[in-house]
């Protein structure tokens, strides 16, 4: 077989033998690229062809044939080089086109049901809906002058509808949106007309002077929905979903709840649910639940799920701010901190005054002002007479001003300011907190959403009485008629896999046990050695006797759990103070490295305090972006009461950020699992993490790890990325652009991650399994067509006629389905949480009528209830049966290195999300904090410009290993 050379991105040369024993037959096993007989639209020929997107859409995918022999010995080489160092956006670079969401092709067809586990029955929070025998009709609605506010808006439509239902309306009672839809079943009398409503203005008190508006309300036909197409859709006759009379239904049934809850998303709250639960500083829980119409294949169901929010308390502004600041505000003067926290605060909340009786009028803060009350004037005519605040008070509305050292709320428009003072305002309540909550904030919240799973389906049950459906005037008017049964499912509970541990241990395989096992009379399959490392105590109340005993005990725990660990570090435990961070770690680094006469640090510990701020940030980001150093942080209370099981899990931290493994399936090893074990396969797996609400120019942070081991696929390398502030798809991906001495170069991080692969294995991968996290379903499509294109460019860019077969997973948590034991009482189908067990998969009834998709419960439940994964399979090029995928998946999930329990994410997934999470900490420290920074670092992107400021790169050693484990 040839050697030939590959070019790696840093330029240097490798000559790398492929093992694959028989490449001839190996390519007869990709299959090729044909899903529901449509392909996703073909590569170019030439890589960097400027053929037009749309021309490419036109045709089939291209089969990957050449020179057979192609598919076996020939070695990836890069049509042009790269020097990404980690996939940060570049200035000069080549944009890749948005794809359009074409649906011109479909996502890949269910190939039929799982078979394997024992089967059994649980109940899920879904309800099914009765499809109604009427028409639907949209109408577009028009309302002048314009209104910003739903609740304005549903107003309007309501008094339109009390006035006109009997005469105008003809008897209809039709279901509003809030925005421009009006939906009716069966059709107005009249295909357009125009309406005068008056209104009292919600801003005013309840027995004050009222103030009308009127305002223009013009109702036009615009379609007619077809329930023909939902209703072949639901029997699985046609893939594509009928989003209108989805969207109908919805809103027709969400319409009487919007009247009586406060609506927030897809979810409704109230202070009558439960009572509110104090989070502190001025906010509260207030519970509520989901609701959504979903097309299964029981039909039309309706999810129903419990949730909990925190809400600012409708307290008067002067109370409120006393419980944000924690103190005695009435007789101390404020703080520039105090100030800064209080405005932050209420920016945006709305409040109502209390000083003038009857009179409630609400106002939205805008700011507040630098100087206390008492210095407070302003100009009361055009000849700019000045006049106090105090006085204005006390002359227009008899109101006497006690606390004038506070400062004023400002109100509406900042041109024009407009002052009122904190004594004289109080919270409108139902205003949902959407800023970030303080620890012990999220705590308290917890408590209140953690249910076991008997309590939350009976708060389910109660609420779908509650909302009593059967007498909705709205469900009734559309003829939906819901169930107040829980949908009984057939679900199989998959066999945990077998794991290998060392077979110097006493227990050399290991069969998990309801989701869980230990490392007892276990050692590592690959335990690595630690000869060279060093201690630093960020932490005061750490003595230097405790320190020492406690990094001896965990020498010893990484000795018995099979790595070689020396037991002396380089250096003494090194002492600093954490505002010291950086002195420190470059200090201990380099005299680590004098003392070893230039051998280089391995590992790092630090012991850290148990509230350290900014500290564990700014190590890692120095650790891994600067110093090229592996690190492992502890938290005093660790340090104090040492327990062997913290112990063996941060010695499973630190082997695998070390680059060994902790241990592997036995079917991987022995080359037994389907459509993974018979040719090089490199599994993949990516996320996006979004700033917080609130945080309008922070960039978000793309991640992708790959498998860098076959067939164990255990070990995973990353790569990260900033993007624009709340870009989904993920830009570095795939990337050329124009270097001035080599001309057009491509990069990114699947091209990356595919080159260390062939380094790490010898072979190139030839199927690709991409699982790719926090997408949601609004947007498959857009995600699918951008980055299998990216994944598609990026094969290419390395070998003509590259084009590995490829495997496109979604992985969502963030939905509400529940599941549930069919009998709480029945002890075998429970774990000790009460949750169903762990390795139960459901693919039937409430699933998608057409698509490949399954909800998995992998993990054993610890409190509260379980929230099983759900994957959907969007695209599969390897013909995956629904078992394969499903055991694949379950299998990989007892492979998470940091503990040993099986884990409810599919691991690369979960990887890529704590890569993502970790590369928060890269960011300028001030980005960090205020999610802007000054100067040429605001993150915001236009389009063509190199707007978002790329993370420092990784080190070259840090990259190579799971460093965010």
């Amino acid at each position: 077989m040839p050697v030939r050379q590959m070019r790696e991105s840093s330029e240097q040369h490798l000559v790398i033998k492929p093992h694959l024993q028989n490449p001839m037959n190996a390519a007869k096993k990709v299959p090729r690229a044909v899903q529901n007989g449509k392909g996703l639209p073909p590569l170019p020929q030439e890589p960097h062809s400027q053929t037009s997107r749309q021309a490419r859409n036109k045709g089939r995918r291209r089969s990957r044939g050449g020179r057979k022999c192609d598919q076996g010995d020939v070695l990836m080489r890069p049509i042009v080089t790269s020097t990404v160092e980690n996939g940060s956006t570049m200035c000069g670079e080549i944009e890749m086109g948005y794809p359009t969401s074409s649906k011109s092709f479909s996502f890949a067809p269910r190939p039929g049901y799982g078979q394997v586990g024992t089967k059994c029955i649980v109940k899920a929070n879904h309800f099914f809906a009765e499809l109604p025998d009427k028409d639907l009709n949209q109408y577009d609605v028009s309302i002048t002058p314009e209104v910003s506010s739903k609740a304005v808006n549903r107003s309007i439509i309501a008094e339109l509808v009390r006035l006109y239902r009997e005469s105008d309306l003809g008897m209809r009672l039709p279901a509003y949106d809030g925005r421009k839809s009006l939906y009716t079943a069966g059709a107005l009398p009249f295909s357009w007309r125009e309406f005068k409503i008056k209104i009292v203005d919600a801003e005013d008190g309840v027995n004050g002077p009222k103030r009308e508006r009127e305002y223009r309300v013009v109702i036009k036909f615009v379609a007619r929905a077809n329930l023909h197409h939902l209703g072949q859709f639901l029997a699985g006759k046609r893939a594509d979903a009928p989003q209108q009379a989805l969207q109908i239904f919805d809103i027709v049934l969400r319409e009487l709840s919007s009247k009586r809850f406060c609506p927030i998303g897809r979810s409704f709250f109230s202070p009558d649910i439960r009572t509110p639960q104090p989070l502190g500083e001025g906010l509260e829980s207030w519970c509520g639940f989901y609701q959504s119409i979903r097309p299964t294949q029981m039909g039309l169901s309706l999810n129903i799920d419990m949730a909990s929010a925190a809400f600012i308390e409708p307290l008067p502004v002067v109370e409120y701010v006393g419980q944000l600041l924690g103190k005695d505000i009435l007789s101390r003067q404020l703080s520039d901190a105090d100030r800064v926290k209080i405005k932050k605060a209420l920016r945006g909340v709305k409040v109502e005054v209390t000083h003038r009786g009857n009179v409630r009028r609400k106002y939205r803060v805008s700011g507040l002002t630098s100087q206390p009350t008492r210095e407070l004037v302003f100009p009361v005519d055009e000849n700019s007479t000045m006049k106090s605040v105090v006085e204005y008070f006390q002359e227009m509305y008899g109101f006497t001003i006690k606390y004038t050292h506070l400062p004023c709320l400002q109100v509406g428009n900042q041109k024009k300011a407009n002052y009122l003072p904190m004594e004289a305002c109080k919270i409108v309540d139902g205003q949902r907190y959407t800023k970030r909550l303080n620890e012990k904030q999220i705590t308290a919240l917890l408590k209140v959403t953690c249910q076991r799973p008997r309590d939350r389906e009976n708060d389910i049950l109660r609420t779908i009485q509650h909302n009593a459906y059967d007498q909705d005037p709205y469900a009734k008017e559309f003829g939906i008629k819901i169930s107040e049964k829980l949908a009984s499912v057939e679900a199989r509970i998959l066999p945990a896999p077998w794991l290998k541990y060392h077979e110097s241990g006493k227990e050399k395989n290991c069969l998990p046990q309801v989701g869980q096992w230990n490392m007892m009379n276990k050692k590592m399959i690959n335990g690595m050695t630690v000869s060279r490392w060093a201690c630093i105590n960020f932490s005061r109340s750490v003595q230097d006797s405790v320190a020492r005993t406690f990094c001896t005990e965990l020498a010893q725990m990484c000795q018995v759990s099979g790595m070689e660990f020396n037991p002396e570090p380089v250096i003494p435990i090194y002492n600093a103070k954490p505002e010291h961070v950086e002195k420190a770690l470059k200090h201990v680094y380099h005299v680590s490295t004098n003392k070893t006469k230039g051998k280089e640090l391995e590992l790092l510990l630090a012991i850290l305090p148990d509230n350290n701020g900014s500290l564990y940030g700014d190590l890692k980001r120095i650790c891994e972006t600067d110093l090229g150093l592996i690190s492992q942080c502890c938290l005093t209370k660790h340090v104090f009461k040492i327990t062997k099981q913290y112990l063996a899990n941060v010695s499973l931290k630190i082997n695998v950020k070390m680059g060994g493994r902790n241990t592997v399936l036995v079917d991987a090893i022995s080359c037994r699992i389907p459509l993974v074990s018979d040719i090089p396969t490199i599994i993949f797996g990516a996320d996006v993490t979004h700033p917080e609400n609130g945080e309008d120019s922070s960039p978000s942070i793309a991640a992708v790890v790959a498998s860098q081991d076959w067939p164990e696929v255990t070990k995973y390398a990353g790569l990260v990325c900033a993007q624009a502030h709340r870009q989904e798809l993920i830009q570095d991906l795939y990337k050329m652009w124009h270097d001035p001495v080599r001309g057009l170069v491509s990069g990114g991080m699947i091209r990356d991650l595919l080159i260390s692969f062939r380094k790490a294995t010898g072979q190139k991968p030839l199927r690709i399994i991409f699982y790719r996290d926090g997408v949601s379903e609004g947007q498959f499509y857009q995600v699918l067509l951008y980055e299998l294109d990216a994944i598609r460019k990026a094969c290419a860019s390395l070998e003509p006629n590259y084009q590995p077969p490829v495997t496109f997973i979604v992985v969502q948590k963030r939905h509400h389905t529940r599941l549930f034991a069919n009998n709480h009482r029945d002890r075998n189908s429970t774990d000790k949480s009460g949750n169903i067990l762990p390795g139960t998969v459901v693919d039937s009834k409430i699933c998608h009528p057409t698509e490949f998709d399954f909800y998995l419960c992998s993990h054993a439940g610890i409190q509260g209830t379980s929230r099983p994964a759900h994957y959907h399979v969007l695209w599969d090029e390897n013909n995956f049966t629904a078992d394969g995928i499903q055991s694949l998946t379950n299998n990989l999930c007892y492979t998470y290195a940091r503990c040993t329990r099986s884990v409810s994410v599919v691991p690369p997934a979960y990887y890529a999300h704590l890569a993502a999470f970790r590369a928060r900490f890269y960011m300028e420290p001030d980005l960090q904090e205020n999610g802007s920074s000054g100067g040429g670092s605001k993150a915001t992107r236009a389009s063509g410009e190199c707007g978002v400021k790329p993370l420092p790169a990784l080190k070259e050693n840090v990259k190579r290993v799971m460093f965010y484990c």
